[in-house]
């Protein structure tokens, strides 16, 4: 394995990295979420047609770059350094690579080009808070976290022909303003229950999206009510579970490559103001304590970055490595959630205001554990997986 990034890969993140620094600061960020779309749509034409983001990881043939997982590990690190709310995760993190890989020939003709231009917005619509467990990151994914053919969940029968869907996903990354929804459903009833696929087109009769009040603005969320919609079945209506469980090593790893590009600005932002609060006639950053605490946070940055890039490799590299993606998101969530909280409390009295930028921060990195984690479920569920402590003894 060569660690060292290639030209391409350097030129993709100094280009992203010069971007943002112009057209996301906090304020940005601040404006952009309280817009309608809870995103800067200026910035997202940009990220598609300039950069091509949102196809950076599509084959060429579908209008993609032709680029790998670490690639857009390497963008998405540098939108987390910036928070910089975007549709990028909901769309070419989670909905593309799903459209690619169950999709039908014309299916994938008809919808890969248009998001790889980034005319059409794509979320992922899970029911309940089952989004990590639906991905194999916690938890059994063969579970009944879509409903199981009971009351809840998202169910989908046969009318007239096609397919209808009626239930409630809650906690829909870019939900409410997504034009494609890729909706997990349970097919067959209770005696034979099985997840498929299918796709919501935006303005189908039934489809109701409210966008949710969360902690963390920069994930805009949303809850999905589909009142008997007509929905149409991603691919040949094969078992999804497999599709969804691969999905979860590449999402994993782009996801902690995103955490720890917040959690590297964070601790960035910490270090530049320790050097110039002066305390005792001198610059708090020179006292032995807080050149600790920095340090510490500096080696949970760094070994998270290591395991984010080598979770994106190993995704990209189709080894099979299944445990790697849970756990390098564990270790950079880890990461954020102590480089946001020694950011808040090293900045003093101001930090804890609720208007600091540092807050938002510490509002991604309380969100992220809420939405993909909690951490120790990514480490039991990769603990478990790899049969660590089979009959109560550690297997080496």
């Amino acid at each position: 394995m060569d660690a060292r990034f290639t030209p391409e890969q350097d030129e993709i993140r100094r280009t992203l990295r010069e971007l943002l620094l112009k057209r996301c600061g906090p304020d940005e960020v601040r404006a952009a979420v309280r817009t309608a779309a809870g995103y800067d749509t200026g910035l997202w034409d940009t990220f598609a047609q300039q950069l091509g983001l949102p196809g950076l990881a599509l084959p060429e043939r579908y209008g993609g770059v032709g680029c790998s997982v670490t690639e857009l590990a390497l963008a998405c690190e540098e939108s987390g350094r910036a928070l910089a709310p975007s549709p990028l995760i909901s769309t070419a993190v989670l909905a593309a690579p799903l459209i690619l890989a169950l999709g039908t020939g014309d299916q994938r003709a008809a919808l890969l080009p248009r998001v790889a231009g980034g005319e059409l917005t794509a979320a992922l619509a899970v029911p309940g808070a089952g989004l990590p467990t639906a991905l194999g990151l916690v938890g059994d994914h063969h579970g009944d976290w879509a409903g199981g053919g009971r009351a809840g969940g998202v169910q989908a029968r046969r009318a007239d022909g096609g397919w209808r869907l009626y239930g409630q996903a809650a906690h829909v990354l870019d939900g409410h303003s997504a034009r494609l929804l890729v909706v997990a459903a349970h097919t067959g009833g209770f005696a034979r229950s099985r997840t498929s696929l299918f796709l919501v087109r935006e303005g189908a009769d039934g489809l109701v999206r409210t966008r949710q009040t969360s902690l963390d603005e920069t994930r805009a969320q949303a809850r999905v009510e589909l009142r008997d919609v007509a929905a149409e079945p991603l691919g040949d209506g094969a078992d999804a579970l497999g599709a969804l469980a691969g999905l979860g090593r590449s999402a994993a790893a782009v996801l902690a490559a995103e955490a720890v590009g917040a959690a590297d600005r964070a601790l960035e932002r910490t270090v530049e103001y320790v050097r110039q609060r002066e305390q005792f006639g001198r610059a708090i950053g020179t006292f032995q304590a807080v050149k600790h605490r920095l340090a510490d946070v500096y080696v949970r940055v760094q070994a998270a970055r290591s395991a984010a890039y080598y979770a994106a490799w190993a995704a990209g590299d189709g080894g099979g490595r299944e445990r790697v993606g849970g756990l390098a998101l564990a270790q950079a969530l880890e990461a954020l959630r102590t480089a946001a909280a020694e950011g808040i409390q090293l900045h003093g009295g101001i930090g804890f205001t609720w208007e600091h930028e540092a807050h938002l921060y510490f509002k991604r990195a309380s969100g992220d554990e809420l939405l993909f984690g909690p951490v120790h479920r990514l480490r039991a569920h990769a603990a478990d997986d790899a049969r660590l402590f089979e009959g109560g003894e550690v297997v080496v």
